[in-house]
């Protein structure tokens, strides 16, 4: 065994885990981090460089460079041209990001589950009782960014994004084990809630979900330097088309994705919780229009 895989057998045992991720002061070590990523520094920049590769099980075989001036450059890394190709087909509906799939299928009377009996429900994740309504009995997909991963995220289809707004909240660890201990988890942290509408008009719904260590959420069709929390808690009225696998945003450390979708479509056959899946992996099909 490495020197590695010991060192993540430990920090992954799940009680230490917990401890270390959820019961230090974490908007403190949310801040913190956010510093270190920003640092240019060398004396800065080069160890936490290689902290991540280390421990992230980075891999760079795709991207447009290997060498960042920053940890946080590390995070946002784009990717070299064609890397996430998405399907033509415009029935099917892709995963907007790389992710490890986490729990999915049908919202029950608005009601979802961040893993199995830990319900929450979309009332409490969403700002207007209206836009949980509509997709009271949807669909849902958890999609969990790891810190090693890629992490912009793309539009799932060619769709038009209505609105956007921001909720603010906690910093809780987002991996399974806090999953499985902190009830209504993604009702606790801050998010941003997307509301978007495909190009035959059918409802989708992404909610970026920041946890602990996680810097900013940043969206692109917005104002890419600024914040998203910058805006206030107001929802944006918007009008912006976005093409298929065109980049919405980026998170500066891993986070997670919630979708919801329509009580028409249906997830692919083979989504399996536990599956690590890439941007523009089909998720879903919207039924085919008649006639």
């Amino acid at each position: 065994m490495t020197l590695r895989q010991r060192l993540m057998g430990l920090l992954l045992q799940e009680d230490l885990n917990f401890l270390l991720t959820n019961r230090l002061p974490r908007r403190w070590a949310t801040q913190l981090v956010g510093r270190i990523a920003r640092s240019e520094h060398p004396l800065i920049a080069w160890p936490a460089l290689a902290a991540w590769r280390f421990f992230a099980h980075v891999d760079l075989s795709d991207t447009r460079t290997t060498s960042f001036r920053s940890l946080g450059e590390g995070f946002t890394r784009a990717l070299q041209l064609g890397a996430r190709p998405f399907p033509s087909d415009p029935a099917l509906i892709a995963s907007p990001c790389d992710a490890i799939v986490g729990a999915h299928g049908r919202v029950a009377d608005g009601v979802a589950w961040q893993v199995k009996g830990y319900p929450y429900r979309l009332d409490e994740l969403l700002p207007d009782p209206a836009l949980a309504e509509r997709f009271a009995d949807g669909w849902f997909v958890t999609l969990r960014l790891t810190a090693g991963m890629y992490h912009r995220f793309h539009a799932p289809a060619d769709l038009m994004v209505e609105g956007v707004t921001y909720r603010s909240g906690d910093c809780w660890n987002v991996n399974p084990i806090a999953l499985k201990r902190v009830e209504r988890l993604f009702c606790r942290n801050e998010r941003a809630v997307i509301e978007a509408r495909l190009a035959d008009g059918t409802a989708v719904l992404l909610v970026p979900v920041a946890a602990i260590l996680v810097a900013s959420i940043r969206l692109t069709f917005l104002d890419t330097p600024a914040l998203l929390r910058d805006g206030g808690a107001e929802r944006q009225a918007l009008a912006v088309p976005v093409a298929r696998g065109a980049e919405m945003g980026w998170f500066e450390h891993g986070s997670t994705i919630l979708m919801f979708l329509p009580g028409d479509a249906r997830f692919v056959p083979d989504l399996a919780e536990g599956q690590a899946i890439r941007a523009g992996t089909p998720l879903a099909c919207r039924p085919a229009a008649p006639g």
